[in-house]
């Protein structure tokens, strides 16, 4: 791939698609004669299931998307008909909404179909980004990215949220996986190639088989100190624009029409910190002024309400610093913005100058995209056609993908590629789930609810498996609880990382990157490895997973290990590759190579490839170079195939840093609320700031009362809402209770039962959802006399067991539930000794 080049300043852009002086006077003669109102609604973009054609009528609003896990009347088999007829019935409404104004504006819809059309059934979906990245193709990018276009198509939508140009430098990100590399130098030459396949060329964009792109996330959403989600990038302005910015620049000369704001902040070298969705420097001045993007700049999901001076229901500061469309997710907020920036603005509070180059934006793109010439979403050359979603030629694509995505970081003994007559044992967390490959943003949001009917054509590694030796020769066994491993000629272990999508698949600050302490599941893979080892099994390891992981036991215990990323639903294009044709001779070889580097130690979170086009580069803080004790395991570009071979690597070293060692003493009694120990009782919900009881929300109505003896209570009315209700340290300090666990420690919760939980009620002692588990202790509480003051006792071995780690605790308590209840809690103590004590 081309070196970059060292960009000193932020440099020009040319795009592929230019100014047109046709559209811009066109342009000008319509926004002379928009209201305020007429140019709000071009600004504000709600949800599928949050709008109605009425409120498109009545706010005049230009477009609408639908999030992860939204579908027409919340029909996750919606045809593409369906599709195209519910977005036909907004674009009607929008027409109505102009219909006696002597200048109409088309509504415009948006999906995120961020690795294939992935959020449709029966579409094709293609690997995670990540995967692809390993694949080193651009012109697969550029397959890609048409294909996708026309399943986009097919369903009436005329914009995608793609391609992801993030620049992950940290593996507890949860979105690690949307990155294509660590390294800029794929991200920039992948990120021109999407867009082009996504859009075409100007001619193209102006007919129906192409969709409008977004490069995302602007900026430095992948340097965020310590992998947070939503953190802060702390780095120079040289690294933003040369690391964190590559993919927006060459995304922006092919003529990307838009461009998403991050969520996170940075904090540079004169800068202090400042959220992106609120820095007029780097949302007008560099990336519309210098960059010369002459685009959409669109907000993230509710991303507005994290800026300072703003909340869920005023986005002023937002639309200041520079951003033209407003992605919200609820009515109440969105209604509660446009009443907000509607005041704003006849104030003067908002200057016009920006909401008309904001709305100017919107219009260019829309006649960029030929909206004034297309007709209803229902009407155009694909719409609703089933035979274009899943076409045979897009999976044989996404087949090729996968192929190319594997790595192969190990094959002693040329254990591959295994012979097309050999018996085989299918086992490993992964061997007959489709969940495992395809990771989240996949039908649903995290999508850990999904299964193979949600996926026409899909397969499991264990189907894939028996599609090449046949089902008589295929065995499946999880953990080795049926079968002996020497009945076999070969053991295929496939293992892997659950599901998740950002926040839920970030790791807290202390968590390691080591596969068998994040789960017990994972952790039961390790073992069935080992005892693959014992028993003298040949055993070829496949590892599903989101970022590169410390995995060094699973590979020591492994003849040949691919790791396989997130290839989707279908799993034949990994057989393509671990089988051998009918002759026995290689079918298809191995052709990835890392994008990433493959940890040598538990704690190398954030050792990275040096770029190359950087002088004299100097890591951010918190970023490590790839030497010494922190030399990778396997170095970026790494990459094995069958007939080159290549040294057997045997067993290879272990990280053998030691465990902090468990306290030798504890205290008998811990009172953690109320109680001057340090905890706050607080309670949140999704998107919603937490905060300290009391309080009366949606989701929570939280009322000071007292216990039996007249102590210190809460009253805690449960709506039905997700809502977590937990003690968490004022300082966010942690504390290592292991000793507790081992010293017979119990939870002790005072609590009157008013009306038992409708539902599941979830109680844990982390801050660190989904990552760790939790235990459901509704039948315990519904157990418990109806309206009288008892004591829960759990066991905090009970909870340990169930895979919650007790070394780093900020919140020793956390109630977690979606169900309706209502209770009083009063003291909350942990205890150790005998029972009663």
């Amino acid at each position: 791939m081309k070196r970059l080049d060292h960009h000193a300043d932020w440099p020009s852009l040319t795009s592929a698609i230019p100014a047109d002086p046709g559209i811009e006077r066109t342009i000008a003669e319509i926004l002379a004669q928009m209201t305020v109102e007429e140019k709000l609604g071009q600004m504000i973009q709600p949800d599928l299931v949050e709008l109605t054609p009425e409120d498109v009528r009545e706010y005049k609003i230009g477009s609408a998307l639908n999030g992860a896990g939204r579908w027409p009347g919340g029909d996750r088999r919606a045809t593409p008909a369906a599709w195209a007829e519910t977005i036909g019935g907004f674009w009607a409404a929008a027409e109505e909404a102009y219909r006696d104004r002597p200048f109409r504006i088309p509504f415009m819809w948006a999906g995120d179909a961020v690795h294939g059309h992935n959020n449709v059934h029966g579409a094709t979906v293609f690997p995670h980004n990540i995967g692809l990245g390993a694949a080193r193709d651009p012109e697969l990018m550029f397959r890609i990215g048409t294909a996708t276009a026309t399943e986009v198509a097919a369903t009436g939508m005329d914009w995608t949220f793609a391609p992801t140009v993030s620049v992950p430098r940290d593996r507890r990100w949860g979105r690690t996986y949307e990155g294509y590399s660590e390294d800029p130098e794929i991200v920039h030459a992948y990120a021109r190639e999407l867009v082009r396949g996504l859009q075409g060329s100007a001619e193209d964009l102006r007919g129906d088989l192409h969709v409008l792109a977004c490069a995302k996330h602007w900026l430095g959403d992948g340097g965020t100190r310590d992998g947070g989600d939503r953190g802060t990038a702390w780095c120079s302005e040289d690294v933003l624009r040369n690391v964190h910015a590559a993919g927006f620049l060459s995304a922006v000369e092919a003529g990307a029409q838009t461009v998403m704001a991050a969520y996170n902040g940075w904090v540079g070298s004169g800068h202090t910190e400042e959220r992106v969705h609120g820095s007029a420097y780097l949302l007008t001045t560099v990336l519309k002024e210098k960059l010369g993007f002459d685009g959409i700049v669109v907000g993230d999901w509710d991303a507005h309400q994290h800026v300072p001076g703003c909340d869920e229901g005023d986005a002023d500061n937002v639309i200041r610093a520079g951003l033209d469309v407003l992605m919200i997710s609820s009515r109440e907020k969105w209604t509660a913005v446009h009443r907000t920036a509607l005041a704003a603005i006849r104030s003067g509070a908002i200057p016009m100058d920006r909401v008309d180059d904001a709305v100017r934006r919107v219009l260019r793109v829309k006649m960029r995209a030929g909206l004034w010439d297309k007709p209803r979403p229902q009407d155009r050359t694909l719409a609703g056609r089933t035979d274009v979603l899943g076409r045979p030629e897009h999976r044989a694509l996404a087949r090729e993908a996968v192929r190319k995505s594997l790595v192969l970081l190990k094959n002693d003994g040329a254990t591959l590629p295994i012979a097309p007559a050999a018996r085989v044992l299918v086992t490993g967390s992964a061997a007959d789930t489709v969940q495992k490959q395809t990771g989240g943003y996949t039908v649903t949001w995290q999508g850990d609810d999904t299964d193979l009917t949600d996926y026409p054509g899909g397969s499991t590694v264990a189907m894939a498996v028996a599609g090449v030796v046949g089902a008589d020769r295929c065995v499946v066994d999880p953990y080795l609880e049926r079968h002996d491993p020497a009945d076999f000629d070969v053991v295929i272990a496939a293992i892997g990382e659950d599901p998740y999508a950002e926040m839920m698949g970030s790791l807290q600050s202390w968590r390691d990157i080591d596969y068998a302490r994040l789960k017990p599941g994972y952790a039961r893979d390790r073992d069935t490895l080992r005892r693959l080892r014992a028993a003298g099994a040949t055993v070829v390891t496949v590892l599903f997973s989101g970022r590169p992981l410390y995995v060094t036991p699973e590979l020591n215990a492994s003849d040949a290990f691919v790791a396989a990323w997130l290839p989707g639903p279908d799993a034949t294009g990994l057989t393509d590759v671990l089988f051998a044709g009918p002759d026995n001779a290689i079918a298809h070889d191995f052709q990835g190579r890392l994008s990433v580097t493959w940890p040598r130690g538990r704690r190398h979170l954030t050792v990275n490839r040096v770029p190359e086009h950087i002088p004299g580069y100097e890591p951010p803080d918190g970023e490590v170079l790839p030497e010494g004790e922190h030399t990778p395991l396997f170095a970026y570009g790494y990459g094995l195939t069958m007939r080159d071979g290549g040294p057997d690597l045997g067993v290879l070293p272990l990280d053998e840093t030691p465990e902090v060692p468990i306290p030798e003493r504890v205290d008998g009694v811990v009172d953690i609320w109320p109680g001057g120990t340090g905890y706050v009782l607080t309670a949140g919900a999704p998107d919603k700031k937490p905060l300290p009881l009391p309080l009366k929300t949606a989701y929570l109505l939280a009322e000071p009362t007292e216990d039996a003896g007249g102590g210190e209570a809460m009253s805690l009315t449960f709506l039905g809402e997700q809502v977590f209700v937990f003690a968490r340290s004022a300082d966010g300090g942690r504390r290592d209770l292991r000793a507790h666990v081992r010293d017979d420690g119990r939870l002790r919760i005072a609590v009157r039962v008013l009306e038992a939980p409708a539902g599941p009620f979830h109680l844990t002692c982390h801050d660190d959802h989904p990552q760790q588990p939790t235990v459901d202790i509704a039948a315990r509480l519904a157990a418990l006399p109806a309206g009288e003051w008892a004591e829960l006792e759990v066991p905090l071995a009970e909870l340990a067991a169930a895979g919650i780690e007790f070394g780093h605790v900020d919140v020793p308590l956390m109630f977690h539930t979606e169900a309706a209840a209502r209770l009083d809690l009063g003291a909350v103590r942990l205890v150790t000794g005998p029972a009663g004590a």
